[in-house]
């Protein structure tokens, strides 16, 4: 295209734009420059992605992936995640061409606000894709909202239709704290002063603060506890990453240069690190988060006045997303449509002795062929990788094993609804399993996990009463709480993955594996054993204890993902970079938050940690207080009394989840969601018995969560009573009614005629943010 006229034009524009009433700026003069800017933003981002893409599968095909390539592509959008990051992309890189191009012209600093009229924004935001994102869907086209959560939880808050939903931004509860005001990360200029000195690299923290040799064994709580940790937070939250692995603007490929440029925001290697010695990598690769539609320097578009937010692309709901997916056609992928039944796809080629195994994805080339590469030894058949509701089903076979542990369950309970109801459709058979096993996990999580977490001091003060539900509270994912609060378990990992045989001792034939042996193996499910030894490891083996002295395991803090002899990553250093990237104030912002002191000096600080040398080491690094990056301050914490997190993450995560119960419709103990006889059933749910159901393990902890040596708290599967089912026996089948669809007709017809609307140790009061 001729640009010249384009350009002519934009002058016209400019020259005039003051002048010109809003009626004739409708008539934008500018519209062919604005056009030549988004076609060539568009050409520009897919060929990055498409680039990316052919790049990625090349490496993966030759084996020949690095720890970086591994992680970017666990994190990579998928389906109308990449839908919403693209659109994004689009959106931002449009506004950087107009303003260069604009600049080039006239030789001065031009905004977007002083190039665009309303009309031109508008044409923006729907040709970018990223109208739609934003745009209020309407709820009375989903008839199902009043019976079952919809896969992406559109309309779960019928008023605000997007609140909680998939592929929504995070929610703030502090103002962002980026180094531009806007969009750049802290620390992205070295030489920048933070409250007079400067940011610590995050490798330099890790390698001071962070690193052990030592395993500290928590006497009270299971391993369990941990992975079962991991698996809630896949329920909750994923952050995708961008696409490209190259800069937009430059075209730098972000794990061949240390240079900075989005997306690339690679983590400095220290000189004399410990790891790396004399290798000439100086950095390793990191990728920001994609930035949400109308965040940060496009807001304008929306009329708001807004920082970048990041994408959470599962809902904000305990829905057991990690199972079911948290999109319609990922929903549909996931179901066997191959029968009546109302099941879950499972496994045609493999099955764990009569028990069902996680179907294999179809996606090649395969990342999960990992079994010669760890075993040294060539010829071993390889396996796909699973997959699950969530992406990161394969991340660690102790993960593996829950998904599996509950894809049964779904299928269990599909099956014994269709003892109970034949007449039951497909549709019903798997929309009531779903909305049991949401119920399951809402008690066990609120009743057993979040106590051993939060203390009893927390658990009973704010979590232990329902207080129904209040369409006002905002139920969406703090970005603290994904960025930092949420990850205080990956000090709490052990550096294997257990596996016992039927006394509960090592395993003779499967001995327990090393983690950094145990990523994106499916095939140790397959061909070792099954989930049995795996499962009787987390329950009968302790999670590491977080200490001041041993917090994070090598494992995971210099051998994250380590296939081969590239070098791996560092699993606390990525939790700090990713802090900075998303703009989370530092630590005492957050104690503020939530009325706790803020120490201002080394003595307050030691006094809050009760430790003199760490507080020492941390402002030798850090300078004060205010820096310390929140995860890393959290982490440093003693522990609540009967907790696992110091005050400041008991503070976070107890608010987290109160909103979360509080701002779901569809909370399993709210009115109409259950009858009275379902909840009594409900509330009586165990999490031993659901083992017992789904393995060939025969005697279990009775309280899986707690740690006991064998003998000692353990129970005979005989002896735990079977979940009721039968408050689900349906006696008015005709009132029940549902079509191939999917759609309850009794509530088809109702929205078509009616309106929808209708001291440090003590946990303080819960932030209203």
């Amino acid at each position: 295209m001729n640009c010249v006229p384009c350009f002519l034009a934009l002058g016209m524009c400019l020259a005039f734009s003051y002048q010109l009433s809003a009626a004739v700026q409708e008539e934008s003069l500018g519209r062919p420059f604005i056009l030549s800017a988004l076609k060539d933003a568009k050409r520009t981002i897919d060929e990055a992605y498409k680039y990316s893409r052919e790049e990625s599968l090349s490496r993966v095909k030759k084996r020949s992936t690095s720890p970086a390539d591994v992680l970017r592509l666990l994190k990579q959008p998928a389906r109308d995640t990449r839908s919403a990051v693209r659109a994004a992309d689009y959106m931002d890189y449009t506004l950087k061409l107009i303003q260069q191009r604009a600049h080039h012209l006239h030789k001065r600093s031009l905004n977007a606000t002083d190039l665009l009229t309303p009309d031109d924004l508008t044409t923006i935001a729907r040709l970018t894709g990223c109208a739609a994102r934003v745009r209020p869907p309407s709820c009375r086209t989903t008839p199902q909202v009043n019976t079952y959560r919809t896969a992406t939880n559109l309309c779960n808050n019928l008023r605000n239709p997007r609140r909680g939903a998939s592929n929504t931004p995070f929610a703030r509860w502090l103002p962002a704290a980026y180094e531009d005001g806007i969009s750049q990360p802290n620390g992205w200029d070295p030489r920048r002063r933070y409250n007079g000195f400067l940011l610590p690299l995050v490798r330099q923290v890790s390698n001071q603060i962070l690193t052990t040799t030592e395993v500290d064994s928590d006497q009270t709580f299971t391993h369990l506890l941990t992975i079962f940790g991991q698996w809630v937070d896949h329920d909750l939250t994923f952050t995708p990453t961008s696409p490209s692995i190259r800069s937009f603007s430059n075209g730098i490929n972000c794990d061949e240069t240390c240079e900075q440029a989005n997306p690339c925001f690679p983590i400095p290697i220290p000189t004399e690190d410990p790891r790396f010695g004399s290798n000439s990598q100086t950095c390793l690769p990191f990728f920001r988060s994609a930035p949400a539609c109308g965040t940060g320097n496009t807001a304008f578009i929306f009329g708001a006045n807004s920082v970048r937010e990041q994408i959470n692309s599962l809902t904000a709901f305990l829905d057991v997303g990690q199972v079911y997916g948290s999109e319609d056609v990922q929903a549909r992928e996931l179901r066997n449509l191959t029968n009546d039944g109302g099941l879950l796809r499972t496994n045609q080629r493999f099955n764990d002795r009569g028990r069902e195994h996680l179907p294999f994805s179809t996606m090649e080339p395969n990342i999960c062929a990992t079994r010669q590469r760890i075993s040294n030894s060539s010829g071993l058949e390889e396996v796909p990788c699973f997959i699950a509701g969530d992406a990161r089903v394969d991340e660690n076979i102790g993960l593996t094993s829950l998904h599996t542990l509950f894809l049964r369950e779904h299928n269990r309970l599909a099956r014994a609804l269709r003892q109970l109801n034949p007449h039951w459709s497909s549709e019903t058979l798997y929309q009531e399993a779903r909305k049991i096993m949401g119920g399951y996990h809402q008690v066990i999580i609120f009743r057993d996990y979040l106590k051993a977490i939060v203390g009893p001091n927390a658990f009973f003060r704010f979590l232990l009463n329902y207080p129904g539900y209040d369409e006002n509270v905002d139920p969406s994912i703090s970005n603290v709480f994904a960025t930092a609060a949420y990850r205080f378990a990956h000090l709490a990992i052990q550096p294997f993955m257990f596996r016992l045989d039927e006394n509960y001792n090592e395993h003779p034939e499967f001995p327990s594996v090393m983690l950094h042996k145990a990523f994106f193996s499916p095939w140790r499910l397959v061909f070792e054993g099954g989930i049995d030894p795996l499962i009787r490891g987390l329950v009968g083996r302790p999670a590491k204890l977080n200490t001041q002295d041993h917090m994070m395991v090598d494992a995971i803090r210099d051998r994250l993902f380590q296939f081969t002899s590239h070098l791996a990553l560092d699993l606390g250093a990525l939790n700090m970079q990713r802090s900075r990237d998303h703009g989370i104030p530092g630590y005492n912002a957050w104690r503020r938050l939530c009325g706790l002191s803020q120490p201002r000096n080394l003595w307050e600080l030691a006094r809050v940690l009760r430790n003199f040398s760490l507080a020492r080491r941390l402002l030798q690094l850090y300078g004060t207080p205010n820096n310390i990056d929140v995860w890393l301050g959290g982490v440093s914490e003693p522990f609540v009394p009967g907790g696992r997190v110091g005050p400041l993450f008991a503070c976070l995560i107890t608010t987290q989840f109160q909103k979360i119960r509080q701002g779901d419709r569809l909370w399993w103990q709210n009115e109409g969601v259950f009858t009275s006889k379902q909840k009594a059933s409900l509330a009586s749910v165990s999490l031993a018995r659901i083992i017992c159901d789904n393995t060939g393990i025969r005697d279990v902890p009775s309280h899986p969560f707690l740690y006991r040596p064998r003998g000692s708290g353990y129970t005979n599967c005989d002896t735990i009573p079977a979940f009721d089912l039968t408050p689900w026996i349906d006696t008015h089948p005709d009132d029940n009614l549902i079509d191939t669809n999917g759609f309850q007709v009794q509530n088809q017809i109702l929205n078509q005629s009616g309106d929808l609307d209708g001291q440090e140790n003590e946990i303080p009061q819960a932030p209203q943010a």
